[in-house]
């Protein structure tokens, strides 16, 4: 009994060492309580240059001004109806632009043949500015939500194409020669090698997609659009409403850093189960 009882306290105590061994800043809540201490050091900074008369309030109004624009908005049912969407917007892009981008990454990534056909294009059209399709896009699809999911999809598309191709080209071939040794082949070999060792790169693809997908929304908005964060953003410009523009992009960064974090979740569940 007296043996059993000192194995339980020197386990106990190693198991009290090791927590305490974890640094401070890797610990979940003060990384999360840390991740608003900039945020909040700049609304103060804010809140004191305006309140003190230093910024005039036309060209940077205060919180509280930015506050009573959204309560203004949530009063006449219009904010959320802008959030919402926007939101849509970006995420039907941002699958179908994702969808796209690792059907392509495969062809260019796995075969010599899609390499040569394909990744030369593909650069090039990577290198037209976003701003660029707009036109184009007008003159074929109309002013409709065709036009902006098509501009959202195209900018998703190159993050997660560009980061899958490039994993799938530097795939171990010791591995894939292993693979095939034990007689995998097409499929079952990208299924049990070459998918396993991409997945990293394909939910890290995925996550600068989505950030990607809400840059392009502001440009996908200036399409003839009527409703929408980045519309709210142009309207609000062109009437001098500068509490409204901070509004939409107060908005913005908040809805970015809440889908990122959802995407950090998948992440963590997808590789939980593959690596």
């Amino acid at each position: 009994m007296t043996t059993h009882t000192v194995v339980t306290d020197s386990a106990t105590a190693t198991t009290g060492a090791t927590q305490q061994r974890v640094p401070l800043w890797s610990r979940t809540w003060v990384r999360i309580a840390g991740g608003f201490i900039v945020p909040l050091i700049i609304l103060i900074a804010w809140w004191a240059v305006t309140a003190s008369g230093m910024v005039p309030p036309y060209r940077l109004p205060g919180p509280l001004s930015v506050v009573e624009a959204g309560a203004e908005l949530i009063q006449r049912g219009e904010l959320w109806l802008h959030v919402a969407i926007s939101v849509q917007r970006v995420f039907i892009g941002f699958a179908i632009g994702s969808v796209i981008a690792l059907a392509f990454a495969a062809i260019v990534g796995l075969s010599r043949v899609g390499a040569a056909l394909f990744a030369p294009i593909l650069v090039a059209i990577r290198a037209v500015p976003s701003l660029a399709w707009v036109p184009l896009l007008i003159l074929w699809l109309k002013v409709g939500e065709e036009s902006k999911i098509t501009l959202i999809a195209i900018g998703a598309f190159f993050p997660v194409y560009t980061t899958v191709a490039d994993a799938l080209r530097h795939v171990n071939p010791q591995l894939v020669e292993a693979g095939r040794t034990f007689g995998l082949r097409g499929w079952s070999l990208f299924r049990t090698v070459q998918l396993p060792a991409v997945v990293p790169s394909v939910v890290s693809g995925l996550r600068l997609a989505l950030a990607q997908a809400w840059l392009f929304l502001v440009a996908a908005e200036l399409l003839g659009a009527s409703m929408g964060l980045g519309w709210m953003l142009n309207d609000s410009q062109q009437t001098g409403r500068v509490d409204r523009i901070l509004l939409a992009i107060v908005l913005l960064a908040l809805l970015g850093t809440l889908t990122n974090a959802i995407l950090v979740l998948f992440e963590k569940a997808v590789l939980k189960r593959w690596m």
